[in-house]
């Protein structure tokens, strides 16, 4: 058992360091999208599908590489729809992340050639622990390995041919939504062969649990096996997605094993080639899902970003740049997504089926992401040394209080401002996001909807009083206050010096828009963007 921990260790810490030089070679920050699973099947799709993802302001589209229509007869590989999908991209100035749907798709193996599906002999499939055989072929099976692996290779090798300077192709996912179904593990012979040979009972346990460790290893295992094969080949980025356990479900009722973050121990020692394990974020949390995949190196205890906040403190020598390839795509995909960029610097955001959605959905992914691209235009993406976060509120999580060098921020939902009739009128509150930016000290950007802050010195924070106020300004009609008003203030006040609102220019420049201020600012109390607006405001504070 020590061994096996020294060697996580030591594959965990190797493996953080390979993996940021691959990801250094990714062109840019993801603004994409995941298509339909049947969205591109045919050239048809491909031609219709692509420029419409173009113009909703997509840098990057993920693409399913569906393994049944590649190699429809056995050694014969038709690439086709490979070849049209980087053609069409290059058009459109698009790049493209192949999706593998090999043997794995959501814990089934339904994009398996139909050859595969029938020999079941030849390529078997797992097991209940009552002997049910599953559509899940077993990852214990060499033959199903070798006939993934010599499919996946060919792929990666036409792809070396198609684009070699990775202009187009930047990142491949193997596999999708790697689980197990029904059980926690597979219980077909060759896999109780397995767990018998690691005595995995004896080092873990007997328990759901201790199988679905069991099964982790052993589908990381296979997976490396396609990851070496991809970087003697062709080598770039390559991540695994999860989906998530979520609802307090129990190993077995969710796709179990895959690379869940309670998991990443295994995965990082079974796939030491795999550069980032990716959330398929569909439920509610959104900001505790991107926080359990967002784990850079631990830093000494005690030590502190550019912007002077404490680093966050997970696994010692574990690295997962955050990337979402996978986000239900709906009217809050937007601020999602500001958020994710500016609280964990994400490597990339992806709605999904995003074809498909409504102009509604749509559009808060275009208008987040017109802002993004000119964000990461700014010197170092906008950070100058001094860091960012990402705010996201709803109706029941509205605030955020945080501390910057002598600089308190408040920031809260746009409705909980108390003149604005649509935040009382009984309908769910649309999410509220943004990413903001340290520019320097007293100099803040930014950019998002449906947000509020203001900004105060530590001890004017301690001795607000809080009152509540019309749109005027003025004191509401019997409105209380939480300390007394003839308690002397000490110490100074921060004020805004100006809010303005602007746009990023190509070479990283702000231009003027407008000023805020007067009712737009509540009389120099906040700055804020509404609900339903999308702006980018360059906030300058000054002390007195």
């Amino acid at each position: 058992m020590k061994r096996l921990i020294i060697s996580l260790v030591a594959l965990v810490t190797m493996q953080s360091v390979f993996a940021v030089n691959r990801l250094s070679l990714l062109p840019c920050p993801i603004l994409g999208g995941e298509l339909s699973n049947s969205a591109a099947t045919s050239v048809a799709d491909i031609d219709e599908v692509m420029p419409r993802m173009r113009a909703l302001g997509l840098n990057t589209v993920l693409v399913p590489a569906y393994w049944e229509l590649m190699e429809p007869v056995e050694g014969q590989f038709d690439f086709t729809l490979i070849d049209r999908t980087i053609d069409v991209a290059r058009q459109e100035h698009l790049h493209v992340v192949f999706l593998w749907f090999g043997v794995w798709k959501n814990s089934m193996s339904c994009y398996t050639p139909g050859w595969f599906k029938q020999d079941t002999k030849r390529f078997p499939r797992a097991m209940t622990a009552e002997g049910k055989q599953m559509e899940i072929a077993s990852c214990f099976s060499d033959n199903v390995l070798q006939a993934d692996l010599k499919a996946f290779s060919a792929l990666m090798r036409h792809i070396r041919e198609k684009d070699p300077q990775r202009e187009v192709v930047i990142m491949m996912q193997i596999e999708n939504e790697i689980g197990m179904l029904e059980s926690a593990r597979d219980h077909s012979p060759l896999a109780e062969k397995a767990y018998l040979k690691e005595k995995w009972a004896e080092r873990y346990g007997t328990d759901e649990y201790a199988d679905e460790k069991f099964m982790a290893l052993s589908y990381a295992r296979y997976v490396e096996h396609l990851a070496k094969a991809a970087r003697e080949i062709h080598d770039m980025p390559l991540y695994v997605n999860a989906a998530m356990n979520s609802r307090g479900r129990r190993p077995g009722e969710y796709p179990s094993a895959g690379p869940l973050a309670h998991l990443i121990d295994f995965w990082h020692e079974g796939a030491p080639s795999i550069d980032l394990l990716a959330p398929d974020i569909y439920d509610t949390g959104f900001k505790s899902w991107c926080a359990q995949y967002a784990m850079p190196l631990r830093p000494q205890d005690g030590e502190r970003s550019t912007s002077g906040r404490l680093l966050p403190t997970g696994r010692k020598n574990v690295k997962n740049r955050l990337f979402i390839p996978e986000s239900r795509c709906c009217e809050n995909s937007g601020v999602r997504a500001l958020y994710a960029f500016g609280e964990h610097q994400a490597i990339g955001f992806s709605p999904f089926a995003i074809d498909q959605a409504s102009p509604k959905e749509t559009e808060s992914v275009s208008r987040a992401y017109s802002l993004l691209r000119q964000v990461f235009k700014l010197p170092s993406s906008g950070g100058g040394g001094g860091g960012s976060w990402g705010l996201l509120f709803d109706q029941t999580d509205r605030e955020r209080i945080i501390n910057d060098d002598n600089v308190v921020m408040t920031c809260r939902h746009y409705f909980t401002l108390p003149w604005d009739p649509r935040a009382t009128d009984g309908t769910t509150w649309p999410e509220g996001g943004a990413m903001l930016i340290r520019l320097g000290k007293y100099d803040y950007l930014l950019a998002g909807s449906g947000v509020v802050i203001d900004f105060k010195t530590p001890t004017e924070k301690q001795q607000e009083q809080q009152k509540t106020l019309g749109e005027d300004g003025f004191a509401e009609a019997g409105g209380n206050t939480s300390q007394k008003a003839n308690k002397r203030f000490s110490g100074k006040r921060l004020g805004l010096l100006s809010v303005d609102e602007v746009s990023i220019a190509d070479d990283g420049t702000m231009q003027y828009l407008r000023r805020h201020n007067g009712d737009q600012t509540h009389q120099g109390r906040h700055a804020r963007i509404g609900v339903g607006e999308w702006k980018v405001l360059h906030i300058k504070l000054y002390e007195y």
